[in-house]
């Protein structure tokens, strides 16, 4: 079974590059500990560092330190702030490479003086030849080690949030899962046992009450129950709200069911509500997070490879209305996702299978090689692999463009910000709700989702932002994965009219995703009857 990966971070650099500062904020955005290694030193001896350079010298204070940091090597999930001597030292940078992740921070030599100001309480650079020239001296002398470091993050000129979210992506990236860098929002995406919910909730939402919110499928296979253990176990007070499963449960009357019960379990603004399962249950006790008391924290615990690369992470809740999907909703970001592959081991192949069309749609978003090896391999890839690259490609999205206002960077602007991930859900939507939107015999999600590839593929070779020979690759990959993927049969007129409350539509258009390749989209606005007529089979093709 995986387990999370709490291997430590140390943050290494020159004295005033902010390793104190970051470390603090990089320890929030990851859930962990933070240690001060000086201030550890510290407690074990009982004297502040200027006295042990005084009165024991140099030599002994880097015994005191390696000593300190050969026992914090031994523990795990910590951020580590080390001194700016430490990795120069005996072993030091050895035993912190093969223990964790070694990120420094660097700063020109003005800037670390202009932070410093009085160097008095610094006694390398209080000898006679100067702050200035003890400083540049010493810093000749660090800089290898320093850029040997795995990571290594300019700090001059920026705001430490910016810092600090930059270092927790690389170290994210290292240690096996994903983050959602929103500054004070930030959340990590975790891919580890279910049973490490409890620890999660410590470091990252403390609270003294949780309700799990699951349904009867859910529940049966066990995954709720693990996660009750593992919080009664840290003395958190659990109670369990069941829905039936289905989308046709996804309503506003149910999310009222769901508030109520949370009521009169006694859940407080300080709780916790924790959504083990599927988009169903995502988005429906995502919503009722976001509104209960004016906002209530959310943990999202999906059981699903669907939920865990897609409906999960983002923030966006919501219900159904019989007119269309999720047209009630709010942005509600979580406090943490766990993603648990054990628990996709109780899934129906159909279901697993059908989270492919959300894979394929990332492949063709921004990772080509993905989209190559489904294109290949079909859905026969190691899933750890597809949850954590899927999950970063989404993060860096939602991460610029939080809101789907179209903005976030020039690069992303101009693809249309949020508004890419919808590639294929403009036609995919339409064909759920026609097919009888999770009703017996109806389409999955991932299915339809799939065949609105398929559709995008099409569309934007006719207006021209890509080649005609992108469609069959399109439908190659989707057949590899097991998916449905004839088209035609779908692109009736009563299908898709569903369009016309599409929730992109701005004014009488809609903002369709289209493809310029493998790697690359970009929206464009069309109304219903230009993307319909667009969509249509023509004799000879």
């Amino acid at each position: 079974m995986l387990t999370l990966d709490s291997r430590p971070v140390y943050l290494i650099g020159f004295m005033a590059t902010g390793k104190t500062t970051v470390g603090r904020i990089l320890s929030e955005r990851l859930g962990r500990r933070f240690v001060d290694l000086d201030e550890e030193i510290e407690r074990a001896t009982g004297k502040g560092v200027p006295e042990l350079f005084r009165t024991e010298g140099e030599a002994a204070f880097r015994r005191h330190e390696q000593a300190a940091l050969e026992r914090l090597a031994r523990e795990r999930g910590a951020v580590i702030a080390c001194g700016g001597g430490t990795p120069c030292f005996g072993d030091n940078l050895s035993r912190m490479r093969a223990t964790g992740v070694v990120v420094a921070l660097g700063a020109s030599i003005d800037e670390i003086l202009a932070r410093i100001g009085d160097v008095s309480s610094r006694p390398l650079l209080s000898g006679p030849e100067g702050a200035r020239a003890a400083a540049e001296k010493l810093y000749r002398q660090r800089e290898a080690a320093y850029r040997s470091a795995e990571v290594v993050v300019e700090t001059g000129g920026r705001p430490i949030e910016r810092i600090a979210d930059e270092c927790a992506r690389h170290v994210g990236q290292r240690l096996g899962h994903a983050a959602v860098l929103l500054g004070e929002r930030t959340y990590p995406i975790h891919v580890a046992p279910i049973s490490m919910g409890a620890e999660l909730v410590r470091s990252l939402c403390p609270t003294s009450t949780v309700a799990i919110v699951t349904d009867e499928n859910v529940a049966r296979h066990g995954h709720p129950r693990r996660l009750r253990e593992s919080l009664e176990g840290a003395g958190i007070r659990v109670t369990e709200v069941m829905i039936p499963p289905g989308e046709r449960h996804k309503t506003l009357a149910q999310a009222e069911s769901v508030a109520a019960s949370c009521v009169q379990a006694g859940l407080d603004r300080q709780s916790v509500i924790m959504a083990v399962g599927g988009g169903v249950v995502g988005d429906l006790a995502g919503f009722v997070a976001a509104v209960l008391f004016r906002g209530v924290r959310v943990v999202q615990v999906p059981t699903t490879l669907l939920a865990m690369i897609d409906s999960a992470i983002g923030g966006k809740t919501g219900v159904d209305l019989a007119a269309g999907k999720n047209l009630l909703g709010a942005f509600w970001q979580p406090r943490f996702v766990l993603c648990d592959p054990a628990t996709l081991e109780t899934l129906p192949p159909r279901e697993l299978a059908a989270a492919f069309g959300e894979v394929v749609k990332y492949g063709l978003l921004g990772d080509s090689a993905l989209f190559a090896a489904v294109e290949s391999r079909g859905a026969e890839l190691d899933l750890k692999d597809v949850i954590v690259r899927s999950a970063r490609l989404k993060a860096h999205v939602v991460a610029h463009d939080e809101l789907e206002t179209g903005k976030g960077g020039p690069a992303l602007a101009r693809a249309g910000g949020r508004a890419i991930l919808n590639l294929g859900h403009t036609v995919g939507h339409a064909i759920e709700a026609a097919s009888g939107m999770g009703e017996k015999g109806s389409l999955l999600h991932g299915e339809c989702v799939a065949l609105g590839l398929i559709a995008a593929a099409r569309l934007s070779a006719r207006i021209g932002a890509c080649s005609a020979a992108l469609e069959p690759r399109v439908a190659q990959a989707v057949r590899r994965a097991g998916l449905p993927a004839e088209i035609d049969p779908w692109l009736r007129d009563d299908v898709l009219a569903y369009m016309a409350v599409d929730k992109k539509r701005v004014g009488g258009k809609v903002r369709f995703v289209v493809l310029e390749d493998v790697g690359s989209a970009r929206t464009v606005e069309l109304s219903v009857s230009e993307i319909s007529s667009l969509l249509r089979p023509r004799r000879g093709e």
